[in-house]
């Protein structure tokens, strides 16, 4: 297994199973931390820089949260508008992070262009961590899901994984590249202009996966271990920032997670959402046995936890 001290996270594309495995333990030694709201100093010589291109409320916090529990600390910004990067000079890339590993010790980035981390990474000594990337990857992401499964199922072997939402999405590539790794089965389910591409489907392949996809969340909630749900209403993850307009319209009913589908689904399933929802999971969903997406965001701070210890070389 690779080590993870000085490394980028970028992408779980090629990520194994024994390194799942081990962030999922050392997440599991450092979570009585998180549990107890308590500080630590195994972080408190290192400092976190956060590079917020897009907006962000969970995965920035999580990770400033986490450098906090672990006594670092942090520095960066939240809005590119504020930055060189976001005004009349158009800052590049290279020249920003080039800088900023001068200012801390890791670089936690979330950008609208697919693979700007990728480029940070090439430029600058520090480790770089994927806090999504326009329609590319959000590694960090599905590594807190998977570690939700873990702890709420016990196992991520032997589940099935209902998809619902934009194929499109970062977290819906990520995922699919972890569950590669795994003896586990995803469903998919979207709109066909937001359906998976042949692309990328054959690139799942390769790795011994079949997606397979329905048109309804009813002709699958029955089979899923895991109900993974994220709009098909959303923003361009293209943009830098999307204000909301007066119409943004509806879910359409095949991708709704409502009570009344939920009639249906197996007593023990779990919903996840990395959130913000719109229509597509009901409020009233929050009451039922299956929902486990505040847990979700509880277990990203654990799982930022032991990113942070494991690149920063606080852990083996």
């Amino acid at each position: 297994m690779r080590s993870f001290a000085g490394r980028d996270i970028l992408s779980l594309k090629g990520f194994e199973r024994a390194e799942f495995e081990h962030v999922f333990e050392v997440a599991d030694g450092l979570e009585p931390i998180a549990r107890s709201r308590r500080n630590v100093d195994l972080l408190a010589h290192k400092t976190l820089v956060t590079a917020f291109y897009q907006p962000s409320t969970r995965t920035r916090l999580a990770h400033e949260a986490a450098m906090h529990r672990l006594g670092g600390h942090v520095v960066g910004f939240s809005d590119a508008k504020m930055t060189r990067a976001g005004d009349f000079y158009q800052e590049t890339i290279k020249d920003t992070v080039h800088m900023l590993e001068y200012y801390g010790d890791v670089l936690v980035m979330r950008h609208f262009q697919q693979g700007a981390p990728h480029e940070a990474a090439r430029w600058t000594s520090i480790p770089v961590i994927n806090a999504g990337d326009g329609w590319g990857e959000h590694p960090t992401q599905v590594l807190t899901d998977l570690y939700t499964v873990q702890r709420e199922l016990g196992t991520v072997d032997g589940l099935t994984f209902l998809c619902i939402g934009d194929m499109r999405m970062r977290t819906m590539h990520s995922m699919a590249y972890a569950l590669t790794q795994f003896d586990a089965e995803m469903i998919a389910i979207a709109p066909p202009d937001m359906s998976l591409t042949d692309g990328f489907k054959a690139e799942i392949a390769e790795q011994n996966m079949t997606i397979r996809e329905v048109g309804h969340v009813r002709d699958a909630i029955a089979d899923a271990d895991v109900i993974y749900v994220e709009p098909v209403v959303q923003a361009d993850y293209t943009a830098s920032r999307q204000e909301r307009g007066e119409d943004v319209g509806q879910t359409p009913e095949p991708y709704r997670v409502t009570r009344e589908v939920l009639r249906d689904a197996r007593p023990g399933a779990i919903i996840l959402h990395s959130l913000p929802r719109m229509d597509e999971l009901p409020p009233d969903v929050d009451g039922t046995r299956h929902a486990r997406y505040w847990e979700e965001a509880y277990y990203g701070v654990v799982m930022r936890m032991a990113l942070l210890a494991l690149v920063l070389g606080e852990r083996g």
